[in-house]
C-alpha cells in the first residue's frame, strides 16, 4: 500500500511541476539561432506570471528599449519585463503580453510547457496570425 501511495504522490508532484513555467528559460534569436536570453518567469501575488530578462547572451544594438511605447519605452533591456499578466487556463499559460525589446512591438502571448521547453506564442488579433519560439529551461 505505502508503494501505490508514494507512486501516487510522485506521479502528482510530476504533473504539478510540469504544467508550470517559472523559472528560468533560455530564448533563441529567430534570425541567427543563437542563445540570445535568459527570461526568468515569476507569479506574483495576483496571481499571473511575468518574464523578466535576467541575462542577455547577445549585445543588443541598443541596450535600451528606444522602441517600447509603454513604461518600457528608453529602459534597459535587461531587468525589463517582457511577460506580463498570463493566467494559467488548462494547460495553457494565456491573456497576458510579450513585449519583443528589438523592435519595441507588444504582442497577446500563450505560452504551452512541452518538457523542459516552452512553446510561447505572440500574436496580433488571433492566435493563428504570430510567431512561435521555443525557449529552452536554464537548469
Amino acid at each position: 500500500m505505502k508503494k501505490i501511495t508514494f507512486a501516487f504522490v510522485a506521479l502528482f508532484f510530476a504533473t504539478l511541476s510540469y504544467a508550470q513555467i517559472e523559472g528560468k528559460w533560455k530564448t533563441i534569436d529567430d534570425e541567427s539561432g543563437k542563445e540570445k536570453s535568459i527570461v526568468e518567469i515569476y507569479k506574483k501575488a495576483d496571481g499571473k506570471y511575468y518574464g523578466k530578462v535576467s541575462q542577455l547572451l547577445i549585445k543588443p544594438a541598443n541596450a535600451n528599449c528606444v522602441d517600447c511605447k509603454d513604461d518600457r519605452k528608453n529602459k534597459p533591456i535587461l531587468g525589463m519585463e517582457v511577460i506580463r499578466g498570463l493566467k494559467k487556463e488548462g494547460k495553457e499559460f494565456t491573456g497576458g503580453t510579450i513585449t519583443d525589446p528589438k523592435t519595441g512591438k507588444t504582442y497577446k502571448c500563450t505560452v504551452t510547457r512541452n518538457g523542459d521547453k516552452l512553446d510561447v506564442r505572440g500574436y496580433l488579433g488571433f492566435s493563428f496570425i504570430g510567431r512561435s519560439q521555443t525557449w529552452h529551461q536554464v537548469k
